[in-house]
This record gives C-alpha cells, structure tokens and sequence, in this order.
C-alpha cells in the first residue's frame, strides 16, 4: 500500500511552489492579501460540504483549506513573520489556556485531575479567558475584536452576543419579532417619501434585527440565508426548465405566468413535498 504524505511533506510541496528555481510563477506571485479570497472561499466551501452533508469530499475541502493555511506559513518564514511551528504552539498554547477545566496545570500533558464543569460553566471561563485575553492585547471595550471583514450577518451576530452578555438584550424573541415590524413600518415609510438613503439605512437595521431573531432561535443567519438561496435556485430552476420544455424563455413569459410555475414549484421541488 501506497504510504501517505504527511504534513511534512505538504510544507516541502509549499517551499518548492514557492522556490525562485523551478517554483510555480503562479505561486511565486502570490502575497498574503492576494490569497484572502481564495481563504475565504475554500471556508465557505467547507460549509457548504458539511451543510450538504457531502462527507465524501469534505476531506478534500478540508485539505484545500489546510493548503491556505501552509501558504499564509510559508510567506510568514520568507518575511521572517512567522513560521508553520509557530503557529501550530501558538494555537495548542492557547486552546490549552481556554480549558483549565481540562488542563488545569496549564501544560498540554501535565496534571489532568482536572474539576468537572457542565456546558454552561465551561462557555462562561471560556469567554472570560478570551475577555482577559484581548484585554491584553489593548482590546479595550465589550465590543473590541470583533473582525471587521467578517461576513455582515455573522458580525452581527458576534456584535449582539457580545452586548447580550452585559445583559444588553431583549428578554424574548417576543421583542425581537416587534422591532422587526416597527423596521419594515420605517422602512416603508423611507421608500414612500422616496428618501432612499434613509431606506438604505432602515433597511440595515432590518437585517440587524432579523439577525438578532437569528440569534434568539439559536439560527445561523448566514445558514439560513444560504439554505434560502439554494431553495431559491431550485424553484427558479424548476420555473426556468418548465418555460424551456414549452420552447420559451423566461423573459417570455408573463408575471402571472411566472407565479404560477412558481407556486407549482413549491409543491413539487421542495424535500419531503408531494409531487
């Protein structure tokens, strides 16, 4: 049997690429900023294998995502930044430091009598290990830290939780649910008047509280709204193939034409619907 490359092996793949002799010109032109989107996209593929439950290819999706992470480590040792051990004992030091219920000796194989903590005891040292953390690091307020070039709804989400552990929050989803009407009344208002950039700004806040009635059911919005668009693409799609089987394209078609197909779609493509 064909022995399996390990992650040394991966390293030295990622220092040839990157080799003035004989590298890749493709590679070799890469820089830390030029590869972020690629990053991101290969996490978002991860999601959606897992949400897909494509397990068969999750491990390929996870290797694409690892191979950013050998990149961002091989630029780091070209600049003298870092290098790939670094990061992998900065990473153990601190999920060591995170779980003392765990590793109450704070070293990765030292004392393990460690005290029995139930979920919630856990997830309030591990928020305020992270609090004392970005306190040091000059992060001053409950809002510091939280990524700016994060996807919008999940910083939101990041944003709100934050606030919510100061007991900045509604009680119940209850008034959650009425601030998104009072958003859609304002919003409404905005667009009548034609004052769109005051629509813009209503609209923000809309999303901002569908967020936070994301967050009260314990919903990703960012899953929800992926889960959205794919039944979106199915139904548009069922539409659009409906129209071609007739010859016609959808622009051909008339509105009343399309909401029909439409309703029909929703019976017919949707998981678990008759058909």
């Amino acid at each position: 049997m064909e022995k399996n490359y390990s992650v040394e092996d991966l390293l030295h793949l990622m220092a040839q690429l990157r080799s003035p002799e004989g590298g890749c010109p493709w590679d070799l032109k890469q820089d830390f900023a030029s590869i972020v989107p690629s990053t991101i996209e290969e996490a978002y593929e991860v999601a959606e294998a897992i949400e897909q439950e494509d397990f068969e290819h999750l491990h390929e999706e996870l290797g694409d995502l690892l191979f950013q992470v050998i990149f961002y480590a091989q630029l780091g040792r070209e600049k003298d930044h870092f290098d790939f051990p670094q990061i992998v004992d900065t990473l153990v030091r601190k999920l060591v430091r995170r779980h003392p219920h765990v590793f109450p000796s704070g070293t990765l194989y030292g004392d393990r009598s460690a005290e029995a903590l139930d979920e919630a005891e856990v997830k309030k040292n591990w928020e305020a290990i992270k609090e004392a953390e970005r306190t040091a690091k000059g992060d001053a307020g409950t809002l510091a830290g939280v990524a700016v070039g994060l996807p919008a709804l999940t910083r939101a989400t990041k944003l709100q939780k934050r606030a919510s552990r100061v007991g900045f929050d509604w009680p119940n989803i209850d008034g959650v649910l009425d601030k998104i009407e009072e958003e859609v009344a304002e919003l409404r208002e905005a667009v009548t008047n034609g004052d769109m950039e005051h629509a813009k700004e209503e609209l923000g806040d809309l999303l901002f509280s569908c967020v936070n009635a994301s967050r009260h059911l314990k919903v990703d919005p960012e899953a929800a709204l992926r889960g959205c668009s794919r039944k979106f693409e199915r139904r548009f799609g069922y539409v659009e193939s409906s129209l071609h089987s007739e010859g016609r394209q959808v622009s051909e078609a008339t509105l009343e034409e399309l909401d029909r197909l439409w309703d029909k779609a929703k019976v017919q493509r949707e998981p678990g619907a008759d058909t």
